[in-house]
């Protein structure tokens, strides 16, 4: 595979407006402060000794890592769903079974990511085209977390109320199975059926990290504990899961309405005597752990908690930055960022009191009345904010996602615990990419509705994953994303994202939609100083809620540790690399052709981005 080194370069060039703060950012510290050149690194380091046999032929190298990947993809069926890796008969297999929750299932992950790294190893990078460079890279990196981070693998609490399987299996089989055709149906029968023995897997995994002393915050097993009783108290009729197949296998082409009957009956009665009793044995164990929980937050309460801290900070954020380090540059950030909303608000008339003050008496202002429910509206106004980026992206953008982004409104389920996400479309067309959007209620934050649109949907992570999905010039499993660089590259993106949208005056008409957008950067900021105050400073949760911080996100970052940092992180990653950029390349500098080569990149540790953007802007 030889792939393009450098993309176009024949955009407009950026605004000058945005000089000042091009000459601001080259004035920082570069945050990613131990990223070596990492190819001329890993050359001297894997070249073989002499020119012998102990080198693997480097021609075999994309033909490798395409069986390896596959490989890697085999045992997680959810994850060959989701991508839709394969094809024909083994896809449909794949798509029949739920991955085991087993500790035989890890170390056998485990083993093959060894493997892996060995294989890795033996290949002369000085052999390989740029592109396959990135390739390995991103590939050795993902083998190398999954190592790494395996003696922490217990840390987050297996019934977390984030990705916990009493809400994560409930969401893949709702949301995510393929329903097409009959087949489908099939499919998700024998999926519902495997639901009982994974959740029976996921008991003895809690309990054996319990037993090591590895128990959740009581508030964090409490979110858990209402998640599991809303499975429960519904009639079975009214099952999520119930009513997901029945409301999608409707919609099946071809599928008769005795056979749709026939297959939503009987998916009613494994609810009713396999899974209902399932999560009784879930609550049970929930009632059994509360009284040996306490209210302490942080992973520093666990034994090695601060080196499973490190390890979390390492992954999400790709760097070799420590939590002082991070929780210095969100203090920095925050004060600089409530210095830009401060000037806003003051043009409006609010001069008085805390930014934080002054924006809530904003958004109580602007709270929609309780009747009738604001929430349908709320929900195509999410849309209509959608519409609009994607018209004035056309500016900025040469490369965007064929695949649609559709806008829907997060299921019951989670929508109390769940935050604005995006779900990739599906490779064959099937399913759009989906921003979802929680709207709990009562109270809703209007003024950084559209800044959220720009983070989830465009120009943000639809067209950074849906576009990746869609370059052909990329193997598969990159496209795919089943070796990722990380949550620094994907979320810095979005935030990216949300920060262009400001400085490219979208919101010059809208003073109120500017604050929301700037409101959004100063919760990223925030969550740096959180984050890092809650798992290595010993915050207490209330004292994180106190910093401004809203209860439910402090706990998405109790269960969830270092994620949070990534966004920041990545988006100063990102406009540092910018300006270097523009000022090495001053008039042949265009913002289009900057965003190809992040974007046409795809997901990557950004220690690779920096290789890349450098190459590109010599």
């Amino acid at each position: 595979m030889n792939r393009p080194r450098h993309p176009s370069r024949s955009s407009p060039s950026i605004p000058p407006e945005a000089d000042t703060r091009r000459r601001q950012l080259l004035a920082l510290p570069l945050i990613l402060c131990a990223a070596p050149a990492v190819w001329a690194t890993e050359t001297a380091a894997s070249a073989p000794a002499a020119s012998g046999s102990a080198a693997v032929e480097t021609a075999t190298f994309n033909t490798w890592a395409d069986a390896f990947a596959a490989d890697w993809v085999r045992p997680s069926p959810e994850r060959a769903t989701y991508s839709q890796y394969f094809e024909g008969a083994e896809q449909a297999a794949l798509e029949r079974r739920l991955t085991p929750r087993t500790s035989a299932q890890r170390n056998a992950q485990r083993t093959l990511a060894r493997r892996g790294l060995a294989r890795l190893a033996r290949f002369d990078i000085r052999q390989l085209t740029p592109a396959e460079r990135v390739d390995l890279a991103t590939l050795r990196w993902s083998l190398q977390q999954s190592v790494a981070g395996a003696p922490f693998e217990d840390h987050n609490f297996v019934f977390n109320q984030l990705n916990g399987p009493q809400v994560s299996l409930v969401s893949f089989l709702s949301q995510t199975h393929p329903m097409r055709n009959a087949a489908d149906a099939a499919a998700f029968q024998a999926r519902l059926e495997q639901v009982p023995l994974r959740l029976d897997e996921a008991i003895v995994r809690a309990r054996v990290a319990a037993a090591k002393g590895l128990l959740p915050p009581r508030f964090i097993l409490e979110r858990a504990q209402t998640q599991v009783e809303n499975f429960l108290q519904p009639a079975v009729a009214d099952n999520v899961l119930v009513a997901a197949l029945a409301r999608r296998s409707a919609l099946i082409e071809g599928l008769s309405a005795a056979d749709q009957q026939a297959a939503v009956t009987r998916a009613t009665q494994t609810v009713q005597d396999r899974l209902l009793p399932a999560w009784r044995r879930v609550e049970a164990l929930l009632a059994e752990l509360h009284p040996r929980t306490d209210d302490r937050a942080g992973l520093w309460r666990l034994p090695y908690g601060q080196a499973a801290y490190a390890r979390a900070l390492a992954q999400y954020t790709t760097t070799t930055l420590d939590a002082e380090t991070i929780h210095a540059i969100g203090l920095r950030e925050v004060a600089r960022i409530e210095s830009e909303m401060d000037a806003v608000l003051k043009t409006l008339g609010r001069a008085d009191g805390s930014v934080e003050t002054r924006m809530e008496a904003l958004r109580k202002q602007l709270q929609p009345p309780a009747e009738p429910d604001p929430r349908p509206g709320l929900l195509a106004l999410h849309r209509q904010y959608v519409a609009d980026a994607q018209q004035r992206a056309q500016a900025l953008f040469n490369l965007q996602p064929a695949a649609p982004v559709v806008v829907e409104r997060e299921p019951p389920l989670t929508e109390r615990t769940a935050a604005a996400h995006y779900n990739a479309p599906a490779p064959d067309g099937s399913r759009p990419g989906t921003f979802w959007v929680p709207l709990p209620g009562p109270q809703f934050n209007i003024p950084a509705m559209r800044s959220l649109a720009v983070h989830e949907a465009v120009p943000g992570h639809h067209f950074q994953i849906a576009l990746q999905q869609e370059q052909t010039d990329l193997p598969r499993w990159r496209q795919r994303r089943i070796f990722g660089g990380g949550s620094a590259h994907s979320e810095g993106w979005a935030l990216y994202a949300e920060r262009l949208a400001i400085d490219e005056g979208w919101y010059a008409d809208d003073p109120q939609a500017l604050l929301g957008a700037l409101s959004s950067q100063l919760f990223r900021a925030r969550r740096l100083v959180v984050d890092t105050g809650v798992h290595a400073k010993r915050w207490t949760r209330q004292q994180a809620i106190d910093y401004g911080i809203g209860a439910q996100e402090v706990e998405r970052y109790v269960a969830n540790p270092g994620q949070a940092t990534a966004y920041m992180v990545g988006m100063l990653h990102i406009l540092q690399l910018r300006a270097a950029a523009q000022q090495r390349l001053g008039e042949r500098y265009t913002l289009k052709g900057f965003h190809d080569v992040v974007l046409k990149t795809g997901s990557v540790p950004l220690a690779v981005l920096t290789e890349v953007v450098q190459q590109w802007s010599v």
